[in-house]
Parts: C-alpha cells; structure tokens; sequence
C-alpha cells in the first residue's frame, strides 16, 4: 500500500441520509445487486448505469485535442515572458564528495548572466537522520554523479551555458559505490554515514523512518496497511505438494516524459508565479510558500497543459526552487528546464529489484505460502519495495514478506507509475505460472482458485475469450523452427486512492455559457473532457459546451495527479457542484416562470416545465436575476465502512522469440482492466495503450548504465538509453468491465497504475511459452535471451 494512500471514513459530523445504491459487475456471476448506504444528505442521487447516460462512460474526443495538435496549447515549457533569463545548473561530474569551495567569480563577470545561485539544500533524496554525522561542510555533501550544486541565470541559454562552464568546483573525492550487490557487502563505501530517510511524495515512493539501517542496506521496511506477516510460511511450505523458488532481477528505469523537469518563476514584490510542468500544482505552492516563508496567498502556481509525468513530478524540487531564487535575486522571470541528461541524472527513477520468492501449493492449486524478501536501490533515496503483489493479488494463509533499500551513489528514485508493483508482478506471475505448470493446472483455473476479486475473475473470462486463450496456448517450446512463438497472461493489482482536498466550482452565466474550476491539472490523462463530460451531463448540455479552467492554485483546490487517484478523486466534487448548480437554477428560472419548481425538467440542451414551457437552455439562463450563479462542492467521503479497495486488470501477451538473434517481438496483447465506472472509453484506452507500451519497454529496452568506475551514467540520451519505438508496437486490444461500487456520486477510479503493472510479467511468460527458457531479469535484451538459451556466455562489464 502506498504510504501516501487515502481511506476516507465516514464523517459522524455529517447530516447523512439512506440511500439505496447499485453496485457490483453487470455480466459477471453475481451481476448488480442493490445496498443501501448512509450518503452526505446534499449529495446527488447515483447515477444509473452508463448504458442509460448520455455522455458518461461514452467515446469523447478530448477536451484540448484541437488545441494540443495545432501547437496552440502552451505547456509552461512554453512560455516566455517579457525580459526572461535562461537558467542551467551547474551538476557535479563526481559520484561522491566533500566540496572545498565553488568559485562562481568568472560565471559573475559573464556579460549575460544576470544572476548565481549556489545551492544550499538538495531536494528529492534520502536525508541523514543525525546531521551530526556529516561531514562539515559549507556546501552540502555530493552523493550521486549529476547532482545540481548551482545555477545561474542569462539572457540566453547559450550564455548560462557559457557561465556554467566557468564555475570552478573543488572536491575532496569520498570513496563510492553504484553497484547495488556490491552496496550491501559489510566492507562497502558508505553513501550516508548514518541512518537516512526520504519522505514520500503525493505520487508514492519514499519510506517509514522507523526502518533500521546496517551499512547501507535499510530495512526490512516496517509492514504497510495489510502487508504484515500473515500465519506460518514455513507450516505452509511443509503442508504443501509443489512449490517453486526463484530469484528475479528488474533495472533501474528512467523517467522519459516528453517534457522534462522544470519552471518559469516569476517572482514579484507581490507576490510569485510559477508556470510548472507538475503533477501537483498545490505541491508546488505549498513547497514555495515553506522555503520562502511566503503566505500561500502570495504563490501562484499554473500547470494549464503539462508534457507529461510518471510520478516525479511533485512538489517544487530542485528546478522550482532555484528558479526562484533566482527571479528573486535578478528581479525578472527566469526559466529552468533539466535538460534529457539531467533529467535522467537526477529527477527521479524506478528502483531497481532483487526479489528472493518461494511459493508453495496443494495438489490441487491452492496456495498455501508465499515468502518474499527483496533488495532493491533507489540511489540516494528509498522506495525501492516490491512486495505490494505478494500481499494483495491473491489469497494465501501464510503469506511474510521482507524489503530493503540499498543506498548506492546513484540518482534518487522517485514514483513511478505504480511504485514497486511492475517489479513484484515480474517475479510474482513468472512464480505463479511455473507452479501451476508444476500441478498440472491451467494457469487461468490457478488464478480462479485462488484470487478472490470478481473483477479480475470477470476480466481473465473475457480476456481469454477474446484472445483465443485455449486455442493459442500450448506446451512450452512447441515450434520446431527458430522462430518460436508463445502467449502468457499476467494480472494486476493497485489500490483505490481518494485525495479529500478535491473541490470544484461550476458557474452558468446569464449567457448561458458554463465553466467548471479547479486547481487540478491535466497531465495528459484526459480528466479535462472527463470534467466536462460531468458538468455535460448534468446540465443536459454537451461536453464542448463547458468551458474547463484547471491548473491554478486560485481555483478551488484539486488533488494531485498520482497514484491513479485524480478521477476518483475530482469527479465527485465536479458532479456534486454542477448538481447544486442546477438546482439553483432550476429554482431561478421557475421563479421567473411563475411555475413550481418540481415541475422543471433540463436535458438535451433544453429547459422545460410540465405546463409545455420548453426553451434551449442559453434562453433560460437570460432569465437569471443575477449575471452569474455558482456552486462550490468538495470531495466527501467514501460512502459505506472505511476499508482497503483495489483496481485491476489481466492482460494476454502473444510473443515471436527469434532464437538465433535473441530478438523478441510482442506481436498483440488484450488488455482487461477495472476502473470503477468507466467515465470516458476513448480516453482510458489511451491510458491503458500507453501502460502496455511503457510496459513492454520497461521489459525489452530500457535500463540505466552506470560506469563502476567513474559512477557517471554512460547512456544519459533516448538514444543509447532505448525506448520503445513506432516499429515495435503490438496490436493492441483494450476492453473495461464496469464496476460500480456504492462510493461516490460518480463510483469512478483510475487506470494509470493498473495499465502498466502486468505488461513485463505476461511478456515474460509468453517467452517461456515460446522457448521453454524463464527470463528472470529485465529487460529481456538479445543478450539475455541467447544467455538463457545457452548460446552465449553470460556477459560481465564494467557497468551497473
């Protein structure tokens, strides 16, 4: 579970009411029930089910396509403001060290630099528990290769790359380590001289402080809600008829959005103004406001579009902060973009696995133990669990799980799409296929035993109709000629997170024009046309209808995007309000009307009363009293008992492993995925298109290289560090099952983390399918496959 995970209960303040509610799967076994539960009296009533509405849960092209497409959307890497500098940092070239001093006198004398800053305080990693430990030192201590130490400011970014290269930094050069193995040896070069902790972020990431630390290995982490130790695994495994060990190894991946870290600061006597590529505009301004000392009145964050962002984009971090710093000492705006080799340096990555599984069974398939314990290195920050799968995919009485951060010289990792959960499911559903390959059982009815979830129960039974399950599944290594082909499946698992501080105001003008606003900015998901597809419905409008203004901090306030939660999250407090909207007006035009207001109606872009009144709704708005009315809603909370809830999916993988070459093609992948009710189909396929593409080259492609001598990031481009291309994509085929679960006046959840959890495990058991080889380390390289093959010799190099 997330640390940063939120259950909301029920609030006992709150004039409540019965409500009889819909809920469960239309189609599966058990079908839609009814329940009834104590909603918030204000609240609408639930909405039917999406076969009944007329744009939820349909395919709406997006909100700002027209406008993303013709470059008119301005993303703040964007904006240029009159009189702006350009600020680049200056990073270290070292992997660790004491800095004696940073001479910025030449950058000073440069004639286009406005302004230098040197660093005091590093954002975004792990810090020392007891600063007594430290090094003394002015400047703070170099841990990784690529860490910023200062910044300066010019009128071009050909002038601050000019100062930056006379900034004269000298070191006192620490002993370091980037190899994680060689980081958990007693005799290691220590990263922290103490005990150290990083915070987690709204994304996820990070760790307890509490966890103990030996040299540089922390852990085992303390247990997260429902992860602790769970009956005996050794009286499991003793009881057991098959059981399956294995040890598995996943890389480190870097972030790769098309826009990279970075701001516009605009700092003012009246106050700052950053345009920030975030994930969190509150994050931002709360951060800015702390380090300034600034009343959160005074910062003004806005993100109208953003370039994407997996996770690591919140709060103001190392760009944001120095970026005003510098505004503030050169008295105009100044920008500050990481550019590609600072931003895989330094803004953030997946934590690289080591997992230890043992799984034990009956003879008929039931699961009777499951042991995890796994390393991983998160550089100079923590987050790197991977246990999340192993405590909540599947039923099993015993069930004890062990994680550990190993601290190396290397960049801090950071959230990133469903933290910890792509790594665990690699080496859990690999497990999971082998042992029921062992007993003899169809992986599928190994699932059905033990999973509890009628939703991925309802998703394996359409995935394998859908992808020809029985007809293409057969034994291992079945090909006779090189080119060998095979299927896999592999599922996913994530948590419904809700963030309570989620508003929304919805305003009808006398124009009859409507505008909906929140902080919460759009990070490429879609939720724009989702909240326009609400207010849409409510209204008896159109989504092109509702103007949408989202991503500043003056608008009522939005929840961050991360960990899949923006949808549950904002949608309720968009229905809420645009419903409190209505019934104001409603009330307003049956005033003017001089008819009752129950006897009003408002639906396909009408307004009418029983007496045979029917006008268009902008000729109702014109009898307003007023020029505007408007409704402010939050978020309430989740209705029914507080209790831990879960997304998913399954997804089939069809492969081509060319055994002379090594080279292994995805061919087609079927994706089933849960997310509540689905709001907006054409959106959340692009969401699961992208899961599955990140996935598959999470699994063949990407990986960090660092050289073990100099600790220096040997492929900081996307071109040695390889991303999956136009050539490599598979058919794809997304469906959703609806689920409505009596939550929230809109019952919707997100799909961002489930998409991408499962992709790498499918692809792996669709290789072994092919070959009858387990690939048990990512990514699946050429190399790998033909060392696994037994046709190379493993490789060693001088990079980790």
């Amino acid at each position: 579970m997330p640390p940063h995970a939120q259950q909301s209960a029920p609030d006992s303040k709150l004039d409540t009411k019965q409500q009889e509610l819909l809920i469960g799967i239309p189609g599966s076994a058990e079908g839609v029930q009814k329940i009834e539960r104590n909603v918030p009296s204000d609240e609408p009533p639930q909405l039917p089910p999406n076969a009944e509405l007329k744009v939820i849960g349909k395919r709406v092209p997006r909100y700002d396509g027209p406008f993303k497409v013709s470059g008119a959307a301005k993303y703040p890497s964007d904006v240029h403001l009159p009189g702006m500098l350009y600020a680049r940092f200056v990073n270290a070239d070292v992997p660790h060290a004491k800095i004696v001093s940073i001479d910025t006198s030449q950058a000073e004398k440069h004639p286009g630099v406005k302004a230098v800053h040197v660093i005091e305080h590093i954002r975004g990693q792990a810090e020392l528990q007891d600063k007594s430990k430290e090094l003394p030192s002015r400047y703070p201590i170099v841990r990784y290769a690529g860490q910023p130490m200062a910044a300066v400011a010019a009128t071009t970014t050909a002038a601050a790359l000019e100062a930056v290269s006379l900034v004269k930094v000298t070191y006192d050069a620490l002993p370091f380590v980037v190899d994680a193995d060689k980081a958990r040896q007693p005799d290691a070069p220590l990263v922290f001289p103490g005990p150290a902790a990083a915070a987690g972020t709204a994304g996820g990431g990070g760790g307890p402080a509490s966890a103990p630390q030996k040299g540089n290995v922390r852990g085992p982490n303390p247990a997260r809600r429902g992860g602790g130790p769970k009956g005996d695994v050794e009286k499991g495994f003793a009881e057991s008829d098959a059981i399956v060990e294995a040890e598995y190894r996943t890389q480190v991946q870097t972030h790769s959005a098309l826009e990279t870290h970075g701001v516009v600061a605009d700092w003012k006597p009246d106050g700052l103004t950053v345009y920030a590529s975030t994930q969190s505009t509150l994050s931002v301004r709360d951060e800015l406001a702390e380090i300034f000392d600034l009343p959160k009145t005074k910062v003004r964050v806005l993100t109208e579009y953003m370039g994407g962002g997996f996770g690591a984009k919140f709060g103001a971090g190392n760009p944001g902060a120095v970026a005003a710093q510098l505004s503030r000492k050169a008295g105009v705006p100044v920008r500050l973009f990481c550019d590609r080799k600072e931003e895989h340096w330094a803004t953030g990555n997946r934590p690289s696995s080591h997992q230890y599984v043992k799984v034990g069974a009956k003879k008929d398939g039931t699961l009777q133990a499951i042991k995890w314990t796994s390393y991983g290195t998160a550089g100079v920050g923590t987050g790197a669990g991977t246990a999340g799968p192993a405590q909540n995919l599947y039923q099993c009485p015993n069930v004890l799980t062990e994680e550990y951060d190993v601290f190396t010289n290397a960049g801090p990792g950071a959230a990133m799409r469903a933290p910890g959960h792509p790594q665990g499911v690699f080496g859990l559903e690999q497990t999971m296929d082998a042992l029921a390959e062992k007993l003899g059982i169809d992986v599928l009815d190994f699932m059905d035993k033990n999973d509890a979830s009628p939703a991925r129960r309802q998703e394996r039974r359409i995935g394998a109709e859908k992808f020809g399950w029985t007809q293409k599944r057969r034994k291992p290594n079945s090909d006779p000629g090189p080119v060998k082909r095979g299927v896999g499946v592999a599922q996913s698992v994530w948590y419904r997170i809700v963030g309570m501080n989620s508003a929304c105001e919805v305003r009808i003008h006398k124009d009859g024009s409507v505008e909906a606003l929140s902080a919460v900015q759009d990070i490429g998901g879609g939720i724009k046309t989702v909240i326009a597809q609400i207010v849409a419905e409510e209204l008896g409008l159109q989504p092109r209808d509702i103007t949408v203004r989202i991503g500043d901090t003056q608008s009522p306030p939005g929840p961050p995007s991360g960990g899949s939660q923006t949808t549950a999250s904002i949608t309720p407090a968009v229905r809420n309000a645009a419903y409190k909207v209505k019934e104001d007006f409603l009330k307003e035009v049956a005033s003017a009307w001089r008819v009752p207001v129950d006897s009003m109606t408002i639906g396909d872009g009408k307004v009418s009363s029983r007496n045979g009144k029917s006008v268009s709704f902008r000729q109702a708005a014109a009898s307003l009293p007023t020029e505007t009315i408007s409704a402010t809603a939050r978020r309430s909370p989740e209705y029914g008992k507080r209790e831990l809830m879960f997304l998913g999916g399954v997804q089939f993988a069809e492969v081509a492993v060319d055994t002379e070459t090594g080279i292994i093609r995805v061919e087609r992948v079927v994706a089933v995925h849960d997310c509540g009710r689905p709001m907006n189909l054409l959106s959340l396929e692009s969401q699961v298109n992208g899961g599955i593409l990140q996935g598959i080259s999470y699994a063949l492609y990407e990986e960090r290289r660092l050289d073990r001598n100099t600790g220096i990031m040997v492929n900081p481009n996307l071109e040695e560090y390889k991303i999956i291309g136009a050539k490599d994509m598979p058919q794809i085929e997304v469906h959703f099952i609806e689920d409505y679960l009596a939550r929230s006046s809109t019952d919707a959840s997100g799909i961002g983390e489930p998409a991408k959890v499962p992709t790498a495990a499918a692809v792996a058991n669709a290789v072994y399918n092919a070959t009858g080889v387990c690939m048990y380390e990512l990514p699946m390289t050429p190399a790998r496959v033909l060392t696994a093959l037994g046709k190379v010799k493993q490789q060693t190099g001088g990079a980790a």
